[in-house]
């Protein structure tokens, strides 16, 4: 007899959402397969936050698109794959249309991931790559410990990084142009 483990699809961590049993529970999935991210820390959040907040000011007064933070992406054509960004942000013009109320079948332009001591760089980094590998142009990965960002790009079909430390710049590149961030700004939340 064959054992056939289930695929889940986005509409599975829909009806996760709806359901009391998995309040505060943060559910994502790679290519039908289902994991969970630990509740965020103090840290955690903070540092979202001010990254959103800078985000959003520039993007707003740029009239460029919206920021969010722990809203759910899938890529257009695929029920198989849902990530959940800490901050993101999406283009007007690459905005589903109407937006959705719920997850949002695109995937965004910018995504931010935040390294919590429940997760590892590794699971952060495959995250980027599927976020790369799915139409996502440019991944922010902060890093608490180290007290800095890596930049992850898609270069000829190959997922790379760059450490960005806490005396460097961030850049919205291509997909922010001229938004510049002191790292430091980031983590003056630590202690």
């Amino acid at each position: 007899m064959e054992v056939k483990e289930k695929l889940y699809t986005v509409d599975d961590l829909w009806a996760f959402e709806q359901d009391p049993a998995y309040e505060d529970r943060f559910l994502y999935l790679i290519d039908g397969e289902l994991f969970e991210d630990a509740m965020p820390g103090r840290i955690h959040g903070r540092i979202a936050v001010k990254l959103g907040r800078f985000l959003d000011e520039f993007v707003e007064a740029q009239g460029l698109g919206e920021v969010t933070t722990e809203a759910g992406y899938y890529p257009a054509g695929s029920r198989f794959t849902l990530l959940m960004p800490d901050v993101a942000f999406m283009r007007h013009e690459n905005l589903p249309d109407p937006p959705p109320e719920g997850f949002v079948p695109a995937m965004p332009d910018l995504a931010v991931e935040i390294l919590s001591p429940s997760s590892t760089l590794a699971e952060l980094r495959r995250k980027a790559r599927v976020y790369l590998e799915n139409g996502t142009a440019l991944v922010w990965l902060a890093l608490p410990q180290r007290r800095g960002v890596e930049v992850c790009r898609l270069l000829d079909g190959r997922m790379r990084g760059e450490f960005v430390g806490i005396d460097g710049i961030l850049r919205g590149e291509d997909v922010l142009p001229g938004f510049e961030l002191a790292v430091s700004k980031i983590f003056a939340v630590l202690p």
